[in-house]
C-alpha cells in the first residue's frame, strides 16, 4: 500500500543504533522481517524490490519472558539467540528502590525540559514512593510523577497528596545525623555554613570515596562485602566506584 518512497528504521538508522522496545510484543510475521535484515544485513523498501543494505547496532528490550514465549510458540527461537548476545538484567525497581530519589530527580528534571512545569517532592513522600511494591517498574513512576505534576504545579508535594495507592504506611523521615570532622583527635560537631559557602556536591563526593575505601579495606577488598558493610546493593557500588574511578584494590 506504499505510494511513496521513503526511508525505513534501518535505513535511517545506519551506522547507529536502532533501539526495539518490547521485542516481545512484535507479530510473528514482523519477526521474520526483522531476522532477514539482522541476518543478511540487507532490507528493501515498502513497495521496493531494490535491496539496500545497513550496518546497525541493535539494542532490544522487553518486560516478557522470551524463552517461555519460545516454548509456547509465540517468539522465534533464531531470532532470540540473533539478539542475545550480550544479555543485561535490569532488576525491577522494587529490587533497586535506593534508585528512587535520584530517578525521581531525573524524571521531574526530564518533564521541566519538555516544558510541562516544575515539581517538588518533600522527604516524606519519597519515603513513601520507597516503601511503594512498583509493579510497573520506572514507567508507573514516571506516570505518577506526571499526573503529581498536572495536581500540583510548582508546590511541594507531601506524603498527604500522594494518591492512596502510593501512600502506604506513614514513614517517619529524620534528617541525617550530625558530620563530624576529627582533627588532631578531637570531634568538632559541623552545624554552620561557611560563610564562604562550601562545594556541597564535593563534599559528599569526597565522604563517599573514602567510606567505599574504607570499606573494601575492611572487607580484604571484597566488593560483595563491602556492599554488605555499606548498605548497597552490589551492583550499585560498582557503579559508584566506576564514577569516581576506584578499583577494588584502593
Amino acid at each position: 500500500g506504499a505510494i511513496s518512497s521513503r526511508a525505513g528504521r534501518f535505513e535511517l538508522a545506519d551506522g547507529g543504533t536502532l533501539f526495539l522496545d518490547e521485542i516481545g510484543d512484535m507479530p510473528l510475521d514482523m519477526q521474520v522481517k526483522i531476522l532477514r535484515a539482522i541476518q543478511e544485513r540487507s532490507f528493501e523498501r515498502v513497495g521496493s524490490s531494490e535491496s539496500r543494505s545497513a550496518d546497525v547496532r541493535i539494542i532490544a528490550a522487553t518486560h516478557r519472558d522470551l524463552p517461555a514465549m519460545i516454548d509456547a510458540g509465540e517468539f522465534r527461537e533464531d531470532l532470540y539467540y540473533r539478539l542475545n548476545v550480550f544479555p543485561l538484567q535490569v532488576p525491577a525497581l522494587s529490587e533497586r528502590k535506593e534508585d528512587i530519589p535520584a530517578l525521581v530527580r531525573d524524571i521531574i528534571r526530564q518533564l521541566a525540559d519538555d516544558g510541562l512545569g516544575t515539581l517538588a517532592l518533600a522527604p516524606s513522600a519519597v519515603a513513601s514512593l520507597q516503601a511503594h511494591s512498583w509493579a510497573g517498574n520506572v514507567r508507573e513512576l514516571a506516570n505518577l510523577l506526571e499526573r503529581l505534576l498536572i495536581m500540583y504545579p510548582d508546590k511541594v508535594v507531601g506524603r498527604q497528596d500522594l494518591p492512596d495507592a502510593y501512600r502506604g504506611a506513614e514513614v517517619v523521615w529524620q534528617p541525617p545525623a550530625r558530620v563530624e570532622v576529627r582533627t588532631s583527635g578531637a570531634a568538632t560537631a559541623v552545624d554552620e555554613l561557611p560563610v564562604e559557602g562550601v562545594s556541597l556536591k564535593e563534599e559528599v563526593a569526597d565522604f563517599e570515596q573514602r567510606r567505599i575505601q574504607q570499606a573494601l579495606r575492611a572487607a580484604d577488598h571484597v566488593v560483595s562485602r563491602a556492599a554488605q558493610l555499606l548498605g548497597l546493593r552490589r551492583t550499585t557500588l560498582i557503579e559508584k566506584m566506576r564514577k569516581y574511578g576506584m578499583s577494588a584494590d584502593v
